[in-house]
C-alpha cells in the first residue's frame, strides 16, 4: 500500500511540473516595446542566455520571475 501511495504521489508531481512550465510571456520583465512594435525582453541578455533560451524555452532563464498582477494589488491594499 504504502509503494502505491509513493507511486500516486510521484504521478502528481510529474503532472504540477508539467502544467508550470515558465515561459516569456508569463514573466515579468516582458513587456511592449513602442519602438518595436512587439513584445520584447527587458533584460539585458547576452548571446550564450538568448541562444539557451531560444533552445530550450523560458525554464533556462536565469532571470525568469513570474508576473503576478495580483501581488501588487494586494502590497498596495
Amino acid at each position: 500500500m504504502a509503494v502505491m501511495r509513493l507511486a500516486k504521489e510521484k504521478e502528481k508531481k510529474k503532472k504540477k511540473e508539467k502544467t508550470i512550465r515558465p515561459d516569456c510571456e508569463t514573466c515579468q520583465y516582458f513587456d511592449f516595446d513602442e519602438e518595436y512594435g512587439d513584445y520584447v525582453c527587458n533584460m539585458m541578455l547576452d548571446e550564450d542566455e538568448m541562444v539557451r533560451i531560444m533552445e530550450h524555452g523560458a525554464a533556462e532563464c536565469p532571470y525568469y520571475r513570474f508576473y503576478d498582477e495580483y501581488t501588487m494589488v494586494r502590497k498596495q491594499n
